[in-house]
C-alpha cells in the first residue's frame, strides 16, 4: 500500500472498492496525464468511485475515471472520462494480466493522490468479487423474529 506521508495529498478514494471486493496485492502506478488533467487534480476535483482499470493489448489503462475539466483552460481542455494508460514495469504489467487472464481478478483503482514530489499517482489492487448475501433471506428471517416476539407477546 502506498505510504501515508504528511506531503501527500489525497484527490480521491474508492471506498466501496473495500465493500464490494476482497482486496490483495497494492501496487502503486503513475498516470499518464494531459496538461489540463494535472491542473485539475491539483485543484483537488476527481472522482475514481466507477473506475476500473482495464488491459488493452500490452498496456493496463485506467477507464472511466472522472478528471472535470480544468475552468481556465477551456479550449485546451481534456476528455473527463479518457482512457489514462498507467505507468508501471512491464514485470508488473505481466503479473496483472496474468492474474486478469487465469484467476479471474480484476483491478480496481484504489486511492488517486499526489505524492511528495507532486506527481500524480494512484493506488490499484488486484481484487476477488465478495459473495452477495441473499437480501430476501434476511428480510424472511426478521420478519419472523419481529412475528414471533409479536406472538410471545401476546400470550403472556
Amino acid at each position: 500500500m502506498a505510504s501515508t506521508s504528511p506531503k501527500m495529498k489525497v484527490i480521491a478514494e474508492n471506498r466501496r472498492a473495500r465493500f464490494d471486493y476482497f482486496l490483495e496485492d497494492f501496487i502503486e502506478a503513475g498516470i499518464m496525464l494531459l496538461g489540463t488533467e494535472i491542473k485539475a487534480l491539483r485543484a483537488g476535483r476527481a472522482n475514481i468511485a466507477e473506475s476500473y482499470a482495464a488491459v488493452e493489448g500490452r498496456e493496463i489503462v485506467l477507464v472511466n475515471a472522472d478528471i472535470p475539466p480544468y475552468k481556465q483552460a477551456n479550449r485546451f481542455n481534456h476528455e473527463p472520462r479518457r482512457h489514462r494508460k498507467l505507468l508501471l514495469h512491464r514485470k508488473q504489467i505481466d503479473k496483472l494480466i496474468g492474474a486478469v487472464q487465469r484467476d479471474g481478478q480484476t483491478i480496481i483503482p484504489v486511492k488517486l493522490y499526489l505524492n511528495e514530489a507532486g506527481k500524480a499517482k494512484i493506488e490499484i489492487a488486484l481484487a476477488k468479487g465478495k459473495k452477495l448475501h441473499d437480501k430476501r433471506e434476511a428480510t424472511a428471517q426478521r420478519d419472523w423474529q419481529r412475528d414471533k416476539a409479536r406472538l410471545m407477546k401476546d400470550r403472556g
